[in-house]
């Protein structure tokens, strides 16, 4: 199964995340998960579950990210396991309705979701796990395909190149995007950067992007134009002529040593198999030398008949007597 082929359906145990961020500063941000969820796919369900009258001030941001909230009344009515049960209850009637959706993605840390991941797993899903540090039980990270600590979000942005501010804002908003997608499809261990994978990634990562907008007839010469301002380098496919982005970034700047080519080895022995079918053969190495033949030396055609090198020569005669 290709990255880009996976449908993701994202599910939020919100309270769980409530506790782990207790005692911290900084607030919960939805559009960090969904960048990072959205480089392994297409999301096309997205469901987060709380009591949403305690967290009514993350309800807008919630709803921005075009998330459906599931309500669940207070634990005195419901029991201390409620929403879990409605996020196992939901996850499952995907599992087996939309067989389309081939990657499931549980935001907590919670170990009550370990047998969830695992019957996911038994269908045939992909699981992805995403929590916080010091809140993640290592029941259910270990039991993930992968899981993501919400503090290494954003985080690894390394590779990424400046980009020239006395661009046009146009193209910098265009530059900024490809380089976030090519990081993306690095991270997801993509050696081989087509062009049409980069803008698949793009258009993920914004619906509304198009390089019409920003100046360029076709995504080609939006590639040609990063070249050009030194932002990656690009090669031809041979069979696809389509183009293939090789370095970006601080890659760019690493002195990699070009393949060793041995083509003076492989002429050698294609000139010895041609030899055996007639050909010319090439002239033998020194240690191998041949001598000529020499001139007066017969050759394989001219040497003499065995037989007549071996019958008894005539006896000489003497002179003749006159009579």
């Amino acid at each position: 199964m290709n990255d880009g082929d996976r449908s993701l359906a994202i599910f939020i145990d919100f309270e769980n995340l409530a506790l782990g961020f207790q005692g911290r500063r900084d607030r919960f941000d939805i559009t960090r998960v969904l960048a990072r969820l959205v480089e392994k796919g297409k999301i096309v369900a997205k469901k987060a579950y709380a009591d949403w009258s305690r967290f009514a001030n993350y309800t807008a941001l919630l709803h921005e990210a075009a998330i459906e909230l599931i309500e669940i009344p207070r634990r005195t009515q419901t029991g201390k396991n409620s929403a879990d049960i409605h996020l196992c209850v939901d996850a499952m009637d995907l599992a087996y309705s939309k067989e389309h959706i081939n990657t499931f993605a549980i935001v907590s840390g919670d170990s009550d979701f370990s047998p969830l991941v695992s019957k996911l797993k038994e269908l045939g899903k992909h699981v992805i796990g995403l929590g916080m540090q010091e809140s993640t039980s290592e029941l259910l990270r270990d039991n993930c395909d992968e899981f993501i600590y919400y503090e290494d979000l954003g985080q690894g942005q390394a590779l990424a190149p400046n980009i020239d501010p006395h661009l046009p804002e146009t193209k910098r908003k265009a530059f900024a995007l490809l380089m976030e997608s090519l990081l993306a499809l690095r991270r997801e261990n993509k050696e081989v950067l087509w062009s049409s994978m980069i803008k698949d990634t793009m258009k993920r990562k914004k619906p509304s992007f198009n390089e019409a907008y920003h100046g360029y007839r076709t995504f080609s010469e939006l590639l040609e134009d990063a070249q050009k301002e030194g932002l990656l380098e690009l090669d031809t496919d041979k069979r696809s002529r389509t183009y293939v982005v090789t370095r970006f970034g601080s890659e760019s700047n690493l002195d990699v040593p070009p393949p060793v080519k041995k083509k003076s080895r492989r002429r050698r022995s294609s000139g010895k198999r041609r030899t055996g079918q007639g050909a010319s053969p090439e002239p033998a190495s020194q240690g191998n030398a041949v001598e000529p033949l020499s001139k007066n030396q017969p050759t394989a055609d001219e040497s003499p008949d065995r037989s007549e090198s071996l019958a008894p020569s005539p006896p000489e005669l003497g002179p003749e007597i006159p009579f």
